[in-house]
């Protein structure tokens, strides 16, 4: 009996499976800071930026996976005064976002925590595996999304 359709639809669903699996355990790692992926994500791009604001559709358009609330998502953050919003000065309508210390400082200590996790998860590859992984992983990328370096 055949267990997919095509190679196509096994690649697909193992790369779904795999990050189902991987993210359970990053969700562990962030819930224990009060936090979710999507937070974490915003709050890496907000430190590659920083000193300077990045305007709350650039962080949407810059996430690893799609928020389809970004308000809603800065308004978690900002809660936790993790980041700070303000008002652009050249328009209004533009909301302009910055880390704020306590969000550098919880980076800092998610940092080695995803390191070791990061190691248990995928450690198991060599360096030339995860090299080739990686080349795979960016040719099978899709064309219409922006270049992994605007993620951070």
């Amino acid at each position: 009996m055949k267990r997919f359709d095509s190679p196509t639809q096994e690649a697909y669903l193992r790369i779904w499976r795999l990050h189902d699996r991987l993210s359970m355990l990053e969700d562990e790692v962030f819930k224990s800071k009060g936090i979710t992926g999507q937070q974490y994500n915003a709050l890496r791009l907000l430190r590659a930026h920083h000193p300077e604001l990045m305007q709350t559709l650039q962080i949407a358009k810059r996430l690893v996976s799609h928020a389809p609330d970004i308000t809603r998502l800065l308004d978690g953050l900002e809660k936790k005064e993790l980041i700070c919003r303000a008002r652009s000065q050249l328009s209004r309508r533009v909301v302009e976002v910055g880390i704020s210390p306590a969000g550098l400082e919880l980076l800092e200590t998610l940092a080695k925590p995803l390191r070791d996790l990061h190691h248990r998860q995928l450690g198991h590859l060599s360096e030339g595996q995860l090299d080739s992984l990686n080349e795979l992983l960016r040719q099978a990328g899709i064309p219409h999304e922006p270049p992994e370096s605007n993620w951070s």
